[in-house]
């Protein structure tokens, strides 16, 4: 039986509608506030939700503590929280990130596959000049959130 290939188009919606098909978003919260308040976000697209697993941003970020329900650090499909003491260590793991990322080519990663009823491998394209342009975005996000003494909340 041949495998079919899905490359992953976000125009498409029944694209959007793939279970492997992930968006997030990264806020600016305090912890010790009574009633919780998001002061500002970052929205994570597919594209970019799918660079971090694939670059090795959210293993490196693991190094980091987070507060999560699970105890699993920072994961998909879960909601974790590093606390603004934290925030400058992961400042400088964006950072070399960022100076490793290869911006040479686009590359093709496999996000999943399901064996029934028919074999499929779906497939996304990282472009690694988005991808750094948005791990700038993310660092910038992260140094005014610990100038203003906020945790960060992500919702992967």
């Amino acid at each position: 039986m041949t495998v079919s290939h899905i490359l992953i188009n976000d125009q498409n919606s029944l694209h959007r509608e793939l279970p492997i098909y992930r968006t997030g978003r990264i806020s600016a919260v305090r912890l010790t506030d009574r009633n919780y308040t998001v002061y500002d976000s970052i929205h994570l697209s597919a594209h970019d939700h799918a660079a971090l697993f694939h670059y090795g941003v959210i293993e490196s970020l693991n190094a980091l503590k987070f507060i999560s329900e699970t105890n699993n650090g920072l994961d998909s499909w879960d909601e974790a929280f590093l606390s603004s003491g934290s925030i400058d260590a992961m400042i400088g793991i964006l950072s070399r990130a960022i100076d490793a990322i290869c911006r040479k080519k686009n590359e093709r990663i496999v996000l999943g596959w399901q064996d029934d009823p028919e074999k499929i491998a779906y497939w996304r394209e990282i472009d690694p000049e988005k991808t750094v342009a948005f791990l700038i975005s993310l660092r910038d996000f992260a140094g005014n959130a610990a100038r203003e003494g906020y945790d960060l909340e992500f919702i992967l």
